[in-house]
């Protein structure tokens, strides 16, 4: 039983430092992955190493090598653009769905407790970026729990692993935080009207309004790319990107 338990161990920690590692830029697309160069740099066994890999192969960061193994996959433009889009069109039918089958008035509640720490985040002079970034990844998870559709939950859940497709994606850019936050405070009316719209039992309304959400972030992305190498830096999202 400790050696089941230390094995987990070992591949959650392989699991989280590779993770970081390749969202940060330390293996550009198309590296490959050796198991046993990898447990020698973590001193550790080959069978977390491989338990760690098969992870981030399903979480969509690594491809399978035709002769075996696992190659850092690349992230063109064109990738993170349709990650973005095919998101939306995920939590517009959870938006939709949650209409057409109605929600709890807890469910409710506890969607409207969230916007309202967002609101609060809004009302002093420092804004706290961790803490919107946490409750806006919290609102998101919730709306795809409000579909009561298993298959979606693990579409959104699978799509939103990786970093240039998750809700909070590029809140890391420091370079222009007050523009972020005009913007974040026009997400938070579309987070409002999205759950009126659930709550009214509009589904068409709630999916427009979960698609239209999510070309705010594509849209960020897309100004972010169009702008000098300067304006990227530091914006770790955007560091697994091949092109």
């Amino acid at each position: 039983m400790a050696g089941l338990e230390r094995t987990s161990t070992h591949a959650q920690r392989a699991l989280i430092t590779l993770r970081k590692r390749i969202l940060g830029g330390a293996y550009p697309g198309g590296t490959r992955l050796f198991e046993v160069a990898l447990a020698e740099d973590l001193g550790i066994s080959r069978t977390p190493v491989r338990d760690a890999l098969q992870r981030l192969g399903a979480e969509g960061l690594l491809d399978r090598a035709p002769a075996g193994g696992f190659v850092v996959r690349g992230f063109a433009v064109r990738d993170v653009v349709d990650t973005i889009e095919l998101r939306g069109v995920l939590e517009g039918t959870a938006a939709r769905l949650a209409a057409e089958r109605g929600v709890s008035a807890d469910h409710l509640a506890q969607a409207r407790s969230i916007l309202h720490q967002i609101d609060a985040l809004f009302l002093v002079q420092s804004f706290d970026m961790e803490a919107y970034s946490n409750f806006n990844t919290q609102f998101h998870h919730l709306l795809a729990q409000l579909s009561q559709s298993a298959v979606l939950i693990r579409e959104i859940d699978r799509i939103t692993a990786l970093p240039f497709a998750s809700p909070s994606a590029f809140l890391d850019d420091q370079s222009r935080q007050a523009e972020l936050v005009k913007t974040l405070s026009a997400a938070q009316g579309q987070h409002r009207a999205l759950i009126e719209a659930i709550e009214a039992r509009e589904g068409f309304r709630a999916e427009s309004l979960a698609r239209e959400h999510a070309r705010a972030a594509r849209r960020n992305v897309e100004f972010l790319l169009s702008h000098e190498a300067a304006l990227r830096e530091g914006v770790q999202s955007l560091a697994i990107l091949s092109s």
